[in-house]
């Protein structure tokens, strides 16, 4: 079963079916089956940059944080591990992690870059999603 949690202040009216859809098929593209969780945080501006400071010494918002449970040791760490059953835990489920999303800078990205609310929210969590299956980026 794959449980995707999404947590969104009131304010910030997001799809959440579109959210969880998005990353089913990111999940299904890896090949990725099972039991999953993963949470994604749709937030604003004061508290993203409060993350960002705590977590990354960086005293600014930003659009998107991702905290992976398991941070493999290289981008190619996943390339090694087999797509469907390779849950560790002893309740098998695979806890990915959580991805914090910033309301305010989605509005502000979609409007530079000429897209929708619903695109630039499905962009980063594509993004974040591939930051929890261990691709980095510099």
């Amino acid at each position: 079963m794959i449980n995707i949690i999404v947590n969104c202040d009131p304010r910030y009216p997001v799809n959440k079916l579109a959210i969880q859809a998005t990353v089913v098929e990111i999940l299904n593209q890896q090949r990725i089956s099972g039991n999953v969780e993963i949470g994604i945080n749709i937030v604003g501006d004061r508290k993203m940059h409060e993350f960002n400071k705590k977590y990354r010494g960086i005293d600014a918002t930003t659009n998107i944080l991702s905290f992976a449970l398991e941070d493999p040791a290289s981008s190619n760490q996943l390339q090694h591990i087999p797509r469907i059953g390779f849950v560790k835990a002893p309740d098998k489920v695979l806890r990915l992690g959580d991805i914090l999303i910033s309301y305010p800078q989605v509005i502000k990205d979609a409007s530079q870059s000429g897209s929708s609310v619903e695109e630039e929210v499905r962009f980063l969590v594509e993004h974040g999603m591939k930051h929890l299956l261990g691709v980095h980026h510099d």
